[in-house]
């Protein structure tokens, strides 16, 4: 199964960052902090995905909007945590379908 086009680790730290529109720093401290986890090339570079751009964004508004670091980490559980449930929602309501159509 091939991998997502959002999740192809392309931009560099500088151009992530350019395009959250953050400092590189931010980025450094927001992986230290578990909040994004970039791929890594075979020398230690990191290389960020469109998907990674996206939760970085995120991250800024979250902060924006005054939450602490800790607040911002619950909320991306959470929000990954919905993402998942309405997956497993769609799946199951396709796989009931499924006899219906058959029908």
């Amino acid at each position: 199964m091939a991998m997502p086009q959002s999740h192809l680790a392309v931009f560099t730290i500088s151009v992530a960052a350019d395009l959250a529109g953050m400092q590189i720093q931010n980025l450094r401290v927001y992986e230290r902090r578990g909040l994004i986890e970039p791929a890594r090339t075979s020398g230690g570079t990191r290389r960020y995905s469109s998907a990674d751009v996206e939760c970085l964004v995120r991250i800024r508004e979250l902060l924006e909007e005054g939450l602490n670091l800790a607040g911002i980490e619950r909320v991306l559980e959470l929000e990954q945590e919905v993402r998942d449930l309405r997956r497993r929602v769609s799946e199951a309501s396709e796989a009931s379908a499924g006899p219906l159509r058959n029908a």
